[in-house]
């Protein structure tokens, strides 16, 4: 080889080496397992304490970590008796503390006496536990505010970590799992678990760790957000493939989801929409991604939509406390009435939906999805902090559809209900009949029937306005990078796309015409406001029974555009709240079973415009008066393991 060769090697060599010192290699924290249990251990640590060196040997642990627990007290004689009791607490109240993690204590000194010869803080705990130190002789160096008490994880040079446990996604609700990030983002959960039954691993922080207060009264709350929301440092897909590919991350949380984080909710994930939240059955219709699976009776019943992997979730994982999703046309009821949980369409206009994707302003909603109606209401107050609560309620209930008689399971719920809700209300029953009603007292210049007017008006308001807002921009934005190419958009929002392009723009101001005129309809003739009440009457009509199935195996034919007017299109076109309330549970026969399964049976309650915290407030009521109870996660609503 000559001096030429040689100097082009040496160069080559000098090239490989600058890159080699240049690269970046980042810790995404680790995935380690304690007595059988996975758990995910970020790459920051929250404190530092002092480590002796005759204190751990974290090598003997794996992973060069030492399971930790965290104590607080106010007693400068700290016992082992005050340790067994704060772990009886723990273990109660906290699903990721385990008795793994006393292998090293460490006990923070809370109490109001001064700390001195005089008064020393003298701990005792047992022998086989080795205490690391106090917050007296060895104070730890937080890198947040406090060291909250709970499960952690300490390094050998003092670090300590929280300690995340991971659970299986197994319902293939989530569409991807978060963990907080610097600077108030997010970012993707870099763990995962094995097994096969989900895509997806989720991570959840110990409870332990927060504090419900009078300015967090979220604390601690576990959220899961429908993924047409943005959350910072996060990428949304609004249910579709080329759409997540093609945009960045959002720079800042949608309004909605800010206000919950501010409040103290912790995000654990970012949950399936269907796509562009149109609706879309489970069989052929979701292409994209695959439709989360309803737990409730034998496993195979439609999730409903749009909020799937919202309802899908809160249905399925006990370890979840609150969704978010939208309700534009039934998108937040449907999937909570098929699976038996609290959810509510609020009164439109509650909550400015910036950074959520649009279906139609006119009608677009930001709701929850809950198995608690205490946390329900909770939220309810911090996403709409300009309701009252009332505490006094209508005499007047007036019911659409319901049943004369108890021919079946779910009929006979339904109307002992009613009769529960009569007594406590001490009020009365008219059945409401929309269609007399109308006939008798419509505008002069309206049509004769509300299908007549409110035909179109859904599908001509929702394919206009997403149309503009949504598929024209989109289609732009993709075909300038992709050589004028279309992205793939499923069936569903194709058909009502299609549809919307059929009329010409000027349907969508007739469509909002009709909207106003029911509208303006309904205050006069159905629910006024009241002073003492909020609404003078309440409104209810059947949300779900056992009595109709909608197995997920089976074929339909193609979507379809949704013409019509129903129940549950009372509230998108009178902008009044529409809540679905778990009444109980009623038996039907699976063809997939061939058993007797439970599915659940739920009634919407209607009030006059605005009126949401009396229904919340209702609720509440209700359940202490054990008309109603808080639901389950599981096979029913009272819980027991789901099929797969």
């Amino acid at each position: 080889m000559g001096i030429m060769g040689l100097k082009s090697m040496v160069l080559v060599l000098l090239a490989i080496v600058t890159n080699i010192c240049v690269a970046q290699l980042i810790s995404t924290g680790m995935t380690v397992v304690l007595n059988d249990i996975p758990y995910y251990v970020p790459a920051a640590p929250v404190a530092t304490i002092q480590i002796r060196s005759d204190q751990l040997n974290a090598d003997t642990f794996g992973a060069g970590l030492v399971p930790l627990t965290v104590v607080k007290t106010t007693s400068l004689t700290f016992s082992q008796s005050d340790l067994e009791a704060i772990i009886a607490n723990y273990t109660a109240s906290d699903d990721v503390f385990q008795t793994g993690f006393l292998q090293a204590i460490y006990i923070e000194y809370t109490g109001s006496l001064a700390v001195g010869p005089k008064t020393p803080f003298t701990p005792s705990i047992a022998s086989n536990m080795t205490l690391l130190g106090t917050s007296i002789d060895n104070p730890a160096e937080c890198l947040g505010s406090i060291l909250a008490p709970g499960p952690y994880f300490v390094s050998s040079t003092g670090g300590i970590f929280q300690a995340y446990k991971l659970y299986s996604d197994f319902a293939g609700a989530f569409i991807q799992p978060l963990i907080p990030a610097a600077n108030g983002t997010y970012a993707a959960l870099p763990a995962a678990i094995p097994g096969i039954e989900g895509p997806s691993t989720v991570a959840v922080p110990s409870r332990l760790y927060y504090t419900i207060t009078s300015g967090q009264p979220l604390a601690g709350i576990r959220l899961g957000v429908k993924d047409i929301y943005d959350i910072a440092g996060v990428k949304t897909s609004d249910g579709n493939r080329a759409w997540y590919n093609l945009y960045p991350a959002a720079n800042v949380s949608a309004l909605p989801v800010q206000r919950l984080i501010d409040a103290g909710a912790v995000i654990v994930g970012k949950m399936k929409t269907s796509q562009f939240a149109n609706g879309e059955e489970a069989t052929a219709d979701w292409v994209d991604y695959h439709s989360p699976f309803n737990p409730r009776g034998d496993g195979y019943q439609d999730p409903s939509s749009s909020s799937s992997g919202p309802g899908a979730g809160m249905g399925s994982y006990p370890w979840l406390d609150l969704t978010i999703g939208s309700d534009t046309g039934g998108s937040i009821r449907g999937p909570s009435q098929v699976q038996g949980l609290f959810g509510n369409r609020p009164s439109h206009g509650l909550v400015a939906l910036t950074g959520v994707m649009p279906l139609a302003p006119q009608l677009d909603t930001g709701g929850f999805l809950c198995r608690d109606p205490t946390i329900w209401a909770a939220a309810g107050k911090v996403l709409y902090p300009q309701l009252t609560f009332y505490n006094q309620y209508p005499k007047t209930i007036q019911t659409i559809s319901f049943p004369e008689s108890g021919d079946t399971d779910s009929d006979t719920i339904i109307l002992s209900f009613l009769s529960k809700l009569e007594s406590f209300l001490s009020a009365s029953t008219t059945a409401l009949n929309l269609t007399t009603l109308w006939e008798a007292t419509k505008p002069t210049s309206a049509p004769e029937s509300l299908t007549s007017l409110l035909n179109i008006t859904y599908p001509i308001l929702i394919s206009k306005e997403q149309i503009m807002l949504v598929r024209d921009p989109f289609y732009a934005d993709y075909a300038a990078i992709h050589d004028g190419r279309l992205p793939f958009v499923d069936p569903a929002p194709l058909v009502r796309w299609a549809f919307g392009d059929s009329y010409p723009n000027s349907t969508l101001t007739d469509a909002i015409n009709n909207k106003t005129t029911f509208m303006d309809w309904w205050s006069m003739y159905v629910t006024k406001n009241d002073s003492v009440t909020c609404s003078d009457s309440l409104v209810l009509y059947v949300g779900s029974t056992a009595d109709e199935q909608n197995y997920r195996n089976q074929y339909s034919g193609p979507p379809e555009v949704p013409y019509g007017f129903s129940s549950g299109r009372i509230s998108p076109f009178t902008e009044v709240p529409d809540m679905v309330v778990p009444i109980g549970q009623a038996s039907y026969f699976s063809n997939i079973t061939l058993h007797t399964e439970y599915l659940p049976v739920t009634i919407d309650f209607l009030a006059a415009k605005g009126c949401d915290g009396m229904i919340f407030q209702l609720v509440e009521d209700l359940r202490a008066a054990g008309i109603i109870n808080a639901t389950q996660a599981g096979q029913t609503i009272d819980g027991g393991q789901i099929l797969f």
